[in-house]
């Protein structure tokens, strides 16, 4: 069985479902593809993959779970110290951000919402990365304001390398979906799965 996630999704799958359906059946051989690019997996050879609900083709399957996902800014203490702290993301121009490419090539904008205000920007800095932990790995070194799913940022926020910004203005979004397409026959192995995945989501 072959499934194509996002690093957010094979982390989350890793840490528990993965594991029990190993368990439970031995003989099936797990193929999970992390990358950041959103795929044709019908074209590709995949039996699922795993992103974003908002991200999901509209003619597949979406089964949600891991809840709500949260995009949030962090900063070092030791950044902060020597500037004023962002209040809205407009204030942002005057910070030095650590910027994001997308696997499309594209930098990714950040986007902010606030009782019914969506605001999206072009965030300034001079450091672009392509992969959320080194975001965090530069936040944490007080290279700037970094914009990540808030699972990537934790450990660091528990242990006080970083605090969040704008925390008012970083709503959650619907979260994480494996999906696959509807008009295929779904192989057992999968939907033995995707119970796996329902039984755990439906346990938190």
């Amino acid at each position: 069985m072959r499934i194509n996630a996002n690093k957010s999704g094979a982390r989350l799958l890793l840490a528990d479902v993965v594991p029990r359906f190993l368990d439970l059946y031995p003989d099936v051989e797990l193929d999970l593809v992390s990358e950041g690019r959103l795929v044709d997996i019908v074209e590709q050879g995949f039996d699922a993959g795993v992103r974003l609900l908002e991200a999901v083709p509209r003619d597949m399957v979406a089964v949600k779970f891991g809840g709500e996902v949260r995009f949030i800014a962090v900063a070092a203490p030791s950044y902060l110290a020597a500037r004023a702290t962002p209040k809205t993301p407009d204030d942002l121009q005057a910070h030095r951000c650590i910027r994001q490419r997308l696997p499309s090539g594209k930098r990714y904008r950040w986007e902010f919402a606030k009782r019914g205000a969506e605001v999206a920007i072009d965030a300034p800095g001079t450091l672009t990365l392509d992969d959320n932990d080194l975001l965090v790995q530069a936040a944490v070194a007080g290279r700037g304001v970094a914009y990540v799913p808030e699972p990537f940022a934790k450990p660091f926020l528990e242990s006080g390398e970083l605090v969040t910004v704008l925390d008012d203005w970083c709503p959650p979004t619907p979260g994480l979906a494996l999906y696959y397409p509807s008009s295929r026959h779904l192989p057992s192995p999968l939907r033995a799965f995707i119970d796996l995945l329902k039984q755990s989501d439906g346990n938190r």
